[in-house]
């Protein structure tokens, strides 16, 4: 992991910026944290990370506010990363469908998230080991984001993660169904009910999947982007109650 910026934010918070193995990525720290500090694994959607950083930085800094550190890393084919062909023709396909009118098939859909998943949770496991080596971050380790089959796959092949939440309001591939009954941490997963781009019955059906004995499903009115402010809010409790040791459960 090589750093490549610093600056201490307004409220506090250190933001570093870093490459790691070509990878670009962010890290926050609580300053003022008297302990290592447990770790928020924020994964961004596939737009790149400059043009979701707001989103990013008012995530980190609510998480650093309840004493969290949070990391993010690009995923594979977007922002600065190298074109990916192979991806970009699947979002070209998936276009020409929905603008025909045509339902989403399994083949269009597996070609557009199961190479994402394959190669971006091999980097996040990665980069998790390179993050907890740092002075001041330690575990116990959190999730939060989507693309929701990523997280899937991640809770449910790496043990360092004791609870995760997730966004639903991408297309799921059907062995994603399969490895969701694997995962058995904690889970929050928020859902948009009105999320244009979403296969709302997917995603319900997905959350029936999860192996785990603690899943809450929150949902609320609105669209992709329209996720309310208590929403967020709430998956933030629902974190600290499972991730600091002082949090009454």
């Amino acid at each position: 992991m090589h750093f490549t910026s610093e600056q201490r934010l307004d409220d506090g918070v250190i933001e570093r910026e870093f490459t790691l193995g070509g990878i670009p990525g962010i890290l926050w720290t609580p300053e003022s944290a008297s302990a290592p500090a447990p770790l928020i694994l924020l994964s961004p959607p596939p737009l790149g990370l400059r043009k979701v950083y707001p989103r990013l930085l008012a995530r980190a800094r609510h998480a650093a506010a309840d004493g969290f550190a949070s990391a993010t890393i690009e995923l594979p084919g977007s922002g600065d990363r190298p074109v990916w062909p192979a991806l970009d023709q699947a979002r070209a396909d998936l276009r020409r469908v929905l603008q025909a009118g045509e339902p989403v098939g399994d083949e269009i859909i597996d070609a557009l998230v199961l190479p994402l998943v394959e190669k971006t949770v091999p980097e996040w496991r990665t980069a998790l080991d390179a993050l907890l080596t740092l002075p001041g971050i330690g575990g116990p380790v959190g999730y939060s984001g989507g693309v929701i089959s990523i997280g899937t796959r991640l809770a449910a092949v790496e043990p360092r993660i004791s609870a995760a939440v997730l966004y639903a309001g991408s297309y799921i591939p059907r062995v994603i169904f399969e490895e969701a009954r694997q995962v058995t941490i904690p889970l929050h997963v928020l859902l948009q009910w009105d999320d244009e781009g979403n296969d709302r019955q997917a995603s319900l059906d997905l959350f029936d999947a999860f192996g785990s004995e603690e899943k809450t499903l929150h949902a609320n009115m609105g669209g992709h982007t329209g996720v309310p402010r208590f929403a967020g809010d709430e998956a933030g409790r629902f974190l600290a109650r499972h991730l600091l040791p002082n949090v009454i459960r």
